[in-house]
């Protein structure tokens, strides 16, 4: 890619709060966009923020942001001349990108082979160990089912991770301790594989001890310039779903981060990669590390990355896409300070965190210095149940994690949500909890300690509770004497007499 390409409209084929962001910084650079959106998303703030939206169809996805014919076809209908996928959907899907291609747009993402090298993880898995880049021992292909799947389980021991083949985000992802268990797990992680990527290959991969998830964000041109931007500590997962993220990661000193980054460009070096991409890794309990998979494109994550670097990811996304050289060297890179990112979800953690779709009666974000809300939605939206439950990305940045810390608990003790439940006070117990605070914690975190953060009543809820509760006992007493004073009184008089008579039978002043 060395010529220049102009990019003057780029449809955001994505929803929520990925689609503002990227759509925030189209408009920094004066780039009209484009919306995309379904029956259950006509007045998603992503709809609203865009110069033109067009509906796709259903509300189901595979009806409407999975539709790639649907897509390219609101591409060519508003004259847009690129297209940027987001996280999800299609991000990560070389027909998609391809048919952008044979459409004429430019894709603000890798190129199709690089998807496809990455986004099979068996694959993935042996072009990495050919580039001589440490991987977890696992099976070279995916399993025919759980016979072939026991018999490899046992030659490198249980326990194992039974995973999707096309996987990411925790889904078809299983942990088996015992092989009379895999049958059943096999099955379990097969229907999630299915759903939720159209694939339901699986393969196994040994389970590692107490692992800490630790990624790498890199960034290729299509010059042959690569870097990396610093880690992204992962741990805290709830379901193999990350929840909080920080940088840099407590679990890394420099020699370990430069070892890793290394990799890691190598890693996309290897698929000939371009634009924004992430290598996870492992990093075991002796602190060797193990490559993970590749996520090919923008990361959820991003924000944390963003605040350390003082870079915008889209930019550089699309200028990349125009044919532009990356504008630093790895030298250049320079990262300051910590952030931590939570995500804000609709769930409710008393309830096993069961989705909590509904309208948002009430909303209130958090501000002040150093803090980023990453949202797409809005009081009066209507949270629905065909999508992720996801209402926000909260990050906070600081000089020292200690402060960072504090300046996110601050924020989410100052985000107001009413009409569905959210997992708010539950991100500031894994906030304030011991083992996080010291940094020492793993993939297991929220498992081992799910006591600690079980549902505690609000204090907050518990005044407003009390108050309430005085509230209906006044009222109770004041409609006890009426009903008194007006057996007492006789009928007729005005309104003021017999008010002045309720008042001296009650020994008031007349």
């Amino acid at each position: 890619m060395s010529s220049r390409r102009e990019i003057t409209k780029i449809l955001v084929a994505n929803r929520g709060e990925i689609a503002v962001r990227v759509m925030r910084t189209c408009r920094e650079m004066g780039i009209p966009t484009v919306a995309v959106y379904s029956d259950a998303d006509r007045g998603c703030l992503h709809v609203r923020y865009a110069d033109e939206a067009v509906h796709l169809g259903p509300s189901p996805a595979r009806e409407s942001y999975l539709a790639i014919d649907k897509v390219i076809a609101a591409a060519r209908q508003t004259g847009a001349d690129a297209v940027h996928p987001g996280y999800g959907f299609l991000s990560e899907n070389p027909a998609f990108a391809r048919a952008a291609a044979q459409a004429g747009l430019a894709f603000i993402g890798p190129p199709p082979e690089s998807m496809e090298a990455m986004g099979v993880k068996t694959t993935a898995r042996a072009r990495m160990a050919a580039a001589g880049v440490p991987t977890v021992p696992g099976s070279p292909a995916p399993l025919a089912g759980p016979d072939e799947a026991r018999a490899f389980a046992e030659s490198i021991g249980f326990p194992v991770m039974i995973k999707a083949a096309a996987g990411g985000g925790g889904k078809g992802m299983k942990r088996c301790e015992r092989a009379e268990d895999l049958p059943a797990l096999w099955a379990s992680a097969r229907r999630e594989a299915a759903g939720a990527f159209g694939d339901d290959r699986l393969y196994l991969e040994k389970y590692l001890d107490r692992p800490r998830h630790v990624e790498i964000q890199v960034f290729f041109d299509g010059h042959g310039n690569g870097v990396w931007l610093g880690e992204r500590e992962c741990s805290v997962q709830r379901r193999h779903q990350k929840v909080i993220e920080e940088t840099p990661s407590c679990a890394l000193d420099g020699a370990l981060r430069e070892a890793m980054g290394e990799v890691a460009v190598r890693a996309a070096r290897a698929v000939g990669y371009v634009g924004a991409g992430t290598v996870e890794f492992l990093v075991d309990a002796r602190r060797s590390f193990y490559f993970l998979e590749m996520n090919t494109r923008l990361q959820v994550e991003h924000p944390v990355t963003e605040l350390c670097t003082g870079l915008d990811l889209v930019r550089l996304q699309i200028e990349v896409a125009r044919g532009a050289r990356l504008p630093f060297t790895q030298a250049e890179v320079a990262r300051r300070g910590h952030a931590i990112e939570a995500r804000v979800y609709a769930e409710d953690p008393a309830k096993g965190f069961f989705p909590s779709p509904g309208r948002i009666s009430y909303l209130r974000a958090p501000g002040g210095p150093g803090v980023r809300d990453d949202a797409g939605v809005y009081t009066g939206w209507v949270v629905s149940p065909y999508y992720d439950p996801l209402l926000s990305k909260l990050s906070a940045w600081a000089p020292t994690r200690e402060e960072a810390i504090a300046r996110l608990d601050r924020a989410l003790g100052e985000y107001v949500v009413h009409g569905i439940a959210t997992n708010l006070t539950w991100l500031r117990q894994v906030l304030r909890h011991p083992a996080f605070r010291a940094g020492d914690y793993d993939t297991g975190f929220c498992q081992a300690f799910a006591a600690d953060l079980a549902p505690r009543p609000d204090p907050r809820h518990e005044r407003a509770a009390l108050a309430a509760a005085a509230v209906a006992a006044f009222k109770r007493d004041l409609d006890r004497e009426g009903a008194f004073a007006a057996r007492a009184l006789p009928a007729g008089g005005s309104g003021w007499v017999r008010a002045g008579r309720a008042r001296a039978l009650k020994g008031g002043p007349r």
